[in-house]
Parts: structure tokens; C-alpha cells; sequence
């Protein structure tokens, strides 16, 4: 099945939002934010949401979509604390195309981005205990770096900080 990956644009925020859906319904721990907030989300707030990482180098939205359907998604910004970072963020490949090259799509076209705009570092944060993440993203070249945060919203739970040198 041929995957492709593209920047999200305007148009496909209805699809994006049922991906957003799926995504909290699968992994509640890896968000920010919880399916119920989500779900009350207005249709509106989504497209101005997307309209703002469509285009630009200081934030990207990029989507693997295969046979018509979203299966994936990533997204990157600017640092704020150095200008050679980019901070990964909303990383997900649906199950049935987890282990079958998505994420690797999605990180590639990531980082394209990030070096196109100058930054050659990729920081991400994963649950502590997600070793299937933490395995996928040591595959791609991530790299534990000794910190941990608190996770935001969930007392108790901390999240690794892993990095990519580009």
C-alpha cells in the first residue's frame, strides 16, 4: 500500500479532526489534551488550528494518509529556547500501520522541514513505561538526554526528553 506524506492544509480539517479523535481515543496518556475536550472542540477552532501549521518555519502539521484514509500524523515547532531545535509533538501511526514505515515517513518529512528551516535538532517527550514508543523512536535515531519532565497532566506519571542530532 503506498503511503504519502503531506503538510496539512485547510481542507482536510474534518479528516484531521477524526484523526485527532482516534488518536486520544487510542493513546490518552501521550496528549495534551483528552478525547472530551477534543470531541467539544468546534469544527471552526480545528481549521484555525491548522490554518496556523500549514504553512510557515516556525510551526508544521505533516499527515500520511493511504487509500484516501489519514493514518498518521507529526507535528513540529521552533524552540523557543534555542533556535536550532525543533520540539516534536502529536506523534501517531494508526494500529494497523504501526511497524509498516509510517512513522519513519512522517519523521523524515519532519526533519526535512526543520532543516529547511534551519534546525538541525529534534527533542521530543514519551510516557516513561511506553517502551513501544521508546523503542520506535530509538530506531529513528532518538536519543534518551538524561532529563525527564512531570508529565502535564497527570500527577506522579514523568515523561523522557529524547533527541535526534540531524
Amino acid at each position: 500500500m503506498a503511503t504519502t506524506i503531506h503538510r496539512v492544509s485547510v481542507a482536510d480539517a474534518a479528516r484531521i479532526r477524526a484523526l485527532r479523535l482516534e488518536m486520544l481515543a487510542d493513546s490518552p496518556l501521550a496528549f495534551l489534551e483528552t478525547l472530551a475536550q477534543a470531541a467539544a472542540r468546534p469544527h471552526d477552532e480545528y481549521r484555525q488550528r491548522i490554518a496556523q501549521v500549514a504553512t510557515g518555519d516556525a510551526q508544521a502539521q505533516f499527515v500520511a494518509e493511504r487509500d484516501g484514509r489519514l493514518v498518521g500524523n507529526v507535528g513540529g515547532q521552533a524552540s523557543t529556547g534555542d533556535p536550532r531545535t525543533t520540539i516534536v509533538f502529536a506523534v501517531y501511526v494508526t494500529p494497523s500501520c504501526r511497524g509498516t514505515g509510517v512513522l519513519d515517513q512522517l519523521m523524515d518529512r519532519l526533519a526535512s522541514w526543520s532543516q529547511a528551516a534551519g534546525r538541525d535538532r529534534l527533542v521530543l517527550e514519551v510516557v516513561e513505561g511506553n517502551a513501544r514508543a521508546i523503542r520506535a523512536y530509538e530506531r529513528l535515531g532518538f536519543a534518551p538526554t538524561g532529563e525527564r519532565n512531570p508529565h502535564p497532566g497527570i500527577p506522579g506519571l514523568f515523561e523522557l526528553v529524547m533527541a535526534k542530532q540531524l
